[in-house]
């Protein structure tokens, strides 16, 4: 019975937050469904800006083929915005229920990453929307044609749903993929791998990065490359500060074998 009160207690902390970011996160997509408009605005700019630069005369739009379309449509980018509002929250959460856990010395190691999680996820999210966007959708609408006297004109008549499904899965993998360095550098906090490890292993990193991008991004070289190399980037800073961590390390133990 004294091993299994500890238990149930993790476990009733468990369940309390859980509910917590449910019923937030439940709360957030309430709210920005009556916004979703503005939201789809948002996402939608990008593709305009494209459509007008293509062709600024020819009245260009988004379909829907299905009559409950555009109203899931608007329920999945409410979805999507209320979890972008809420990830700070849930990571606090998590935070919260691990920390009686640990040490006090993993407890400051892991307290920055409370921080850093969401910008970083943020900053993937910001990087797919202002730089791969407008030259991913410039890239696929130079495929379209005129046509001609003997021939029918290309035109790109995108339904508004797979347009916002590509646009959002895309922000959520570049936010997901910009959270490498942080893996790489709490591995290294806890001693899992090194620096030295971390150097050899570049190869495969950077071959695994360019996979990882063609698997995510759509086939275009422009955002394979637009995450593949911030990717390769973001190896390279979790190396240098790996670096730094083992230089510490190195230098706490020869501390105490002095003591």
């Amino acid at each position: 019975m004294k091993e299994a009160a500890p238990l149930l207690t993790h476990l009733i902390e468990l369940r309390n937050r859980l509910v917590w970011c449910v019923g937030v996160l439940f709360v957030a997509i309430i709210a920005c469904y009556f916004v979703s408009k503005d939201i789809y605005s948002l996402l939608v700019e990008p593709l305009a800006k494209a459509m007008e630069a293509q062709s600024a005369t020819v009245p260009r739009r988004l379909i829907y083929t299905d009559l409950t379309e555009a109203f899931f449509t608007y329920m999945g980018v409410a979805v999507w915005s209320g979890f972008f509002i809420t990830a700070p929250f849930i990571l606090i959460q998590i935070w919260r229920f691990m920390a009686p856990g640990l040490y006090a010395n993993e407890k400051n190691i892991i307290r920055p990453y409370l921080f850093l999680t969401p910008l970083l996820f943020y900053a993937g999210a910001a990087a797919a929307y202002y730089l791969v966007f407008p030259a991913a959708w410039h890239f696929f609408l130079s495929f379209e044609t005129g046509g001609g006297a003997a021939g029918l004109p290309i035109q790109l008549e995108a339904r508004v749903g797979d347009y916002l499904n590509l646009s959002m899965s895309m922000m959520l993998a570049f936010g997901f993929a910009f959270e490498l360095p942080l893996a790489l550098i709490l591995l290294v906090h806890l001693g899992i791998v090194g620096a030295a490890q971390l150097r050899q292993f570049r190869r495969y990193a950077v071959v695994i990065n360019f996979v990882l991008a063609a698997v995510i991004t759509p086939p275009d070289v422009i955002s394979q490359l637009a995450l593949a190399i911030p990717l390769c980037l973001l190896y390279e800073v979790a190396i240098m500060i790996a670096t730094m961590i083992d230089k510490k390390k190195a230098h706490l133990s020869r501390e105490v074998e002095k003591v």
